[in-house]
């Protein structure tokens, strides 16, 4: 972001702010309606914006005086869209964890049930008895 001045910096702060805050609206409805696979397709672009975001908002941390010669009214805008952003992100993150512990109980039924179908044979002959097998060739990922 290139800034003119503390005016600029504040009004181009707040349109990135609304612009993210849009996006993880919109990926949380997508996830809450059970179609995460909308947010796959914008992935990229969201994850830019959110660095961009944690980039600046850092910077302004760190120099307040970046943004202090700004009108109070667009400071106070400034600080709106951020309330506004942190009530989406938060919605945004019980939106995630839930489609995660889903995805991961699936992942876990699969597997299971893929465990429990797998039969092999102890000893030869016609009397050879079967048993489930132990193990499984299904590799789970933690970070579903």
């Amino acid at each position: 972001m290139a800034q003119a001045d503390a005016a600029d910096r504040i009004e181009q702060m707040i349109a990135l702010t609304e612009r993210l805050t849009e996006r993880l609206a919109g990926e949380t409805r997508a996830f809450e309606a059970r179609n995460p696979a909308a947010v796959a397709a914008t992935a990229e672009e969201t994850a830019r914006l959110a660095n961009l975001y944690r980039h600046e908002s850092s910077r302004i941390k760190a120099d307040p005086g970046l943004v202090q010669e700004a009108p109070e009214l667009q400071r106070r805008a400034l600080m709106a869209a951020t309330r506004g952003f942190e009530a989406v992100l938060a919605r945004h993150g019980r939106a995630l964890e839930a489609a995660k512990i889903v995805t991961e109980g699936l992942v876990q039924a699969i597997a299971e049930e893929v465990a429990d179908t797998r039969v092999t044979g102890v000893g030869y002959g016609p009397d050879a008895v079967g048993r489930a097998a132990d193990a499984t060739s299904i590799t789970l990922n933690r970070r579903a």
